[in-house]
């Protein structure tokens, strides 16, 4: 049986603050995640005026959602899907009254790529872009939110060098406007060039941004510390971002954001318990349900992380869902089931394809792993050329194992795992791919150092893969001390 994904993609184109209040910290993370924190009035969109007279009406709350998904829009802070949907209707009828109007074409824009991405539907993101780019042959080339919108449609379809493109163009048509500096950084981040990322994240930090958006900024922050290998600051930041949410959509994603760190440290208790009080939050949330999924299966709850992953890809669901739970039926044995969601994988890749997304890491991912390996080297070549990012190195080199070439294969997941190239992050499955790797090439000391660090950061990683590095190091048993490549 074929299990080729063949459809190419097709994209158009700071020292971390000082650790104070942590006692505070942990006793807000358990509140967080047992409740819902009180919500506060937003604040005023830039244009809009004040009241004149105080004591006007608390807004009700299909008000307080119309709100909270226009400030999504403008301001890049997570909001309920039924709001954007709601939003994305009034925005159509303002353009078809007032096809002139180029912010109402860059807000129904945006909104587009925040529903397509909050509910898993590339199909919107041709019709954001449509919107976008009127929008600029409206007002011009400077139109701030437009390119804002632009630049996350581009990292939405994992297109970055589009992405870095709009945002710096965005930057600099508003250099102090802190929208324009997130999809920037996320940019940088894909395509390798981490010291622009951090020295971006420090122009950020150094804005004075108000407090409904402040949040946002904290968990921009906190993605930048994880890749570098500071999770106590990740976790530390997200957590605040959390307690000083305004909404429970915004909430519920910090709040899975902290429930991911957890898992990647093999903290599964507290992983659940995050992603449990996300899903509580906000049930529309994408990241909480597989979360969820995958670590019941950690903590062998096979029978509910199934039932989990089920809810999960019921409608909609995203490729690398699918992929998740096609590997834990077959670490089941259940190659029926698993061959039935890599079907369904490849019918998700399609349509999100079909919408402008670069889907080859996620092909090549797959291909690696249960197609053709020389399929998944030749793909990733390719994405290596055009987006250098650490998640590209860690897969090129799996492939070219899984192809035979473990010489070239080295070099790669040597990049995946160097802090001087970096990768600072600390992956279980980029660190075990390099032991695997290591040990086909007679490496013993390393792969076995490798293997024991990736099963020390997270030991339930992988369904399938947990197994095969416990047998590893079985087979290598006690070997002499070998000093490390670098060394």
């Amino acid at each position: 049986m074929d299990n080729r994904l063949s459809e190419p993609g097709t994209s158009p184109v700071p020292e971390p603050p000082r650790r104070s209040r942590r006692v505070l910290r942990r006793v807000l993370v358990a509140s967080l995640a047992g409740g819902v924190l009180a919500g506060a009035a937003l604040t005023l969109l830039p244009g809009e005026r004040r009241h004149p007279v105080a004591g006007p009406p608390a807004p009700g709350p299909r008000a307080q959602v119309r709100t909270q998904a226009l400030t999504t829009v403008t301001y890049g802070v997570p909001a309920a899907l039924p709001g954007l949907t709601g939003l994305i209707g009034r925005q159509e009828a303002r353009v078809r009254a007032q096809p002139r109007d180029a912010r109402a074409w860059a807000v129904l824009g945006s909104a587009y790529v925040e529903r397509g991405r909050r509910a898993a539907d590339a199909a919107d993101y041709p019709r954001a872009e449509r919107a976008l780019r009127t929008s600029l042959e409206v007002r011009g080339t400077r139109n701030a939110e437009a390119l804002d919108g632009l630049a996350a449609l581009a990292l939405a379809r994992r297109d970055f060098p589009a992405a870095k493109q709009y945002g710096e163009q965005a930057l600099k048509a508003a250099p102090k406007q802190w929208s324009a500096y997130p999809p920037l950084i996320d940019a940088y981040t894909g395509l390798g060039d981490y010291k622009n990322a951090r020295a971006t994240l420090d122009k950020l930090m150094g804005l004075r941004t108000g407090a409904a958006v402040r949040p946002a900024v904290m968990a921009r922050a906190a993605a930048v510390y994880r890749d570098r290998g500071w999770r106590e600051d990740a976790v530390a930041q997200l957590t605040d971002a959390a307690a000083a949410a305004r909404t429970p959509a915004e909430q519920a994603a910090w709040l899975a954001g902290v429930g991911q760190l957890a898992w990647e440290r093999g903290d599964l208790p507290d992983a659940l318990r995050h992603f449990e009080a996300a899903l509580r939050l906000d049930p529309d949330q994408r990241a909480a349900p597989a979360g969820r999924a995958r670590t019941l299966a950690a903590l062998g709850r096979t029978s509910e992380a199934l039932a989990g992953y089920r809810a999960a890809v019921k409608e909609r669901p995203r490729p690398e869902d699918l992929l998740e739970l096609g590997e834990l039926y077959e670490s089941l044995g259940q190659t029926g089931p698993a061959e039935e969601e890599y079907a369904r994988l490849r019918t998700a890749v399609r349509r999100s394809v079909d919408g402008g997304v670069d889907e080859e890491l996620l092909i090549g991912q797959f291909e690696a792993d249960h197609g053709d390996p020389w399929e998944a080297v030749d793909r990733l070549r390719e994405e290596w050329r055009r987006q250098p990012g650490i998640e590209v190195a860690d897969a090129l080199g799996w492939a070219l194992h899984r192809a035979g070439e473990d010489e070239e294969a080295l070099t790669y997941a040597t990049v995946a795992t160097d802090k001087a190239k970096g990768g600072g992050v600390r992956s279980a499955l980029y660190v075990f791919h390099l032991g695997v790797i290591e040990g086909e090439l007679d490496r013993y000391g390393p792969a076995q150092r490798h293997l024991e660090e990736a099963l020390r950061i997270n030991p339930r990683f992988s369904p399938l893969r947990v197994p095969v590095a416990r047998e590893a190091l079985r087979e290598l048993g006690d070997v002499p001390d070998e000093p490390p490549p670098s060394e």
